[in-house]
């Protein structure tokens, strides 16, 4: 056979293996690529669910997944639950509801973090006409302290035990009635003056409460000299943060409980997704920031990583030492 006609055929084996390897591995990343991702966010409105959907959005956009989708949920602990019986790929999360026990015995994967989001800040919030001045006026009122599964009712709680309120530490005259309340639905108690305070966990502003706040004048109470036994009690989960003035009406300046708030999923997620999604975090950032709260975001390498002691998911970690050393 002539030399030329070797070559040639040579050249077209070489070419169909090479051709079937990348066809072979196109197939392979297709079937990597999962079909569908889920955020689990939090109520309609708040700050979990938008950001929930914005990550959503980027995921299905950047081809991480070939669909991915934000779930209306009423908040962390229904999200930590989600991830953990498998309803749910990533939850949106507090960090002291991500840390308690039953959140890290789950058989087939416990949970871990990708990286802190955000801050959360608590909201203690009266009508301005109130007569209520700090906390401790609390004694014998009532509270609308989040909706049943949201990371706003274990953080309520702990605080109202620091305060010596809770009904197994005070007397009934003294203690806080908790009744669970979503974020409109307290909005609305505390208009009417069903509830006494609204507790709500969020950013800085939660939209529909600003909104409100335009008719509906109201004034924050001060929780930071609640910190020291917060912490005591319930773990160093808890910052003093500020809520800048005019962030709800005419409402001034008060110092409060802040929350790192993470993004979350189980052990067992396969590596190259985590490895995808945290390099969405960090490269694209500025397509993860809700524009309801901009300014409150820790979407940056110092502060993803510091996740209040929920370890982060090994291919994350791999993923930020790649990405920044």
């Amino acid at each position: 056979m002539p030399e030329s006609r070797t070559v040639t055929r040579r050249n077209a084996i070489r070419a169909a293996v090479s051709f079937g390897l990348l066809a072979s591995t196109a197939g392979c990343s297709a079937e990597e690529r999962p079909q569908e991702l889920t955020v689990a966010g939090g109520e309609s409105g708040g700050f979990y669910l938008e950001f929930a959907t914005l990550l959503a959005d980027l995921l299905q956009r950047e081809r991480i997944a070939n669909k991915a989708r934000a779930l209306t949920t009423g908040g962390s602990l229904e999200n930590i639950q989600r991830v953990l019986s498998g309803e749910a790929t990533f939850a949106v999360a507090l960090a002291d509801a991500a840390a308690q026990p039953a959140a890290n015995s789950h058989s087939e994967g416990r949970l871990m973090a990708l990286g802190k989001v955000y801050q959360n800040y608590v909201h203690c919030i009266v009508r301005e006409d109130s007569s209520i001045r700090s906390f401790a006026d609390l004694a014998g009122k009532t509270a609308g302290v989040g909706e049943v599964g949201s990371g706003t009712t274990l953080t309520a709680g702990r605080i109202i035990a620091a305060a010596g309120l809770a009904p197994q530490s005070a007397t009934p005259d003294r203690s806080l009635k908790q009744v669970n309340l979503g974020l409109n639905q307290a909005i609305a108690a505390l208009a009417d003056g069903s509830i006494d305070v609204m507790i709500q966990s969020g950013g800085v502003p939660t939209a529909p409460i600003a909104a409100a706040a335009q008719d509906l004048r109201v004034r924050l109470l001060d929780l930071s000299e609640l910190i020291p036994a917060t912490r005591a009690q319930s773990g160093f989960f808890y910052d003093r943060v500020l809520i800048p003035a005019n962030s709800y009406g005419d409402a001034p300046a008060v110092w409060t409980v802040g929350v790192a708030n993470l993004l979350l999923c189980r052990s067992d997620l396969v590596d190259h997704v985590v490895r995808q999604t945290v390099e969405l975090l960090v490269e694209q950032a500025q397509d993860l920031v809700p524009k309801s709260s901009a300014g409150v975001q820790f979407l940056s390498p110092e502060t993803l990583i510091n996740t209040a002691g929920v370890p982060l998911h090994p291919a994350a970690e791999a993923a930020y030492r790649a990405l920044h050393g």
